[in-house]
């Protein structure tokens, strides 16, 4: 079915999250967080992986919690709808521009989760947002999703930029990876026989 839908419930955050790999990319997001909510579109649409997300969290406090559990549940989602993950590439990478920024990311869905994220920011803030948070998304998402992921800034002037071009990257390296490979349609991609 390569479909999953989630509920995460704690003290401190409330999430619902569906996906569907075999989407268009289109999105449904209410996190409660304008620009974090921006950039779940941009993965969605770049992944061509269909996406609800809800998300109710304590933003009296702050962001933290409620972008945190998000990447949590998107990543325990992406393991749900993966299976077995037969037939999958398995493996994606991508250099994406975005005016000033120049991001590369390469993931590997190998149940081995590991963040490497050599992005610095100019700004501590986009907007009400807090660029530190960009991390804290991502590994979630490679810690719950069992991802090794890479991302990596070369250039980049803007944080908004910077980090929307990292969320590209992902997402089209995330569309390359849970994509069917035609030539082994039937297979587990590795030599143990199991992901």
């Amino acid at each position: 079915m390569r479909k999953a839908t989630l509920e995460r419930a704690t003290t401190e955050t409330k999430i619902s999250v569906e996906i569907d790999l075999d989407g268009t990319g289109r999105y449904d997001v209410a996190t409660g967080v304008g620009f974090f909510d921006h950039m779940l579109e941009q993965l969605a649409r770049h992944s061509l992986i269909d996406m609800v997300v809800r998300a109710e969290g304590d933003l009296h406090i702050d962001d933290h919690h409620t972008v945190e559990d998000t990447g949590i549940a998107l990543g325990q989602a992406l393991v749900a709808a993966l299976g077995d993950k037969r037939g999958i590439r398995r493996y994606g990478s991508c250099m994406l521009p975005m005016d000033d920024a120049l991001v590369r990311a390469a993931l590997d869905l190998s149940a081995r989760p590991w963040l490497v994220f050599n992005v610095e920011f100019p700004s501590a803030k986009i907007g009400t947002f807090d660029t530190e948070l960009v991390r804290e998304f991502f590994q979630a998402l490679s810690t719950h999703g069992g991802i090794t992921l890479h991302i990596d800034a070369l250039h980049g002037l803007n944080s908004h930029h910077i980090t929307e071009a990292a969320f590209k990257a992902v997402a089209r390296s995330l569309r390359e990876a849970v994509e069917p490979d035609p030539r082994k349609a039937d297979a587990i991609p590795s030599t143990k026989g199991m992901l």
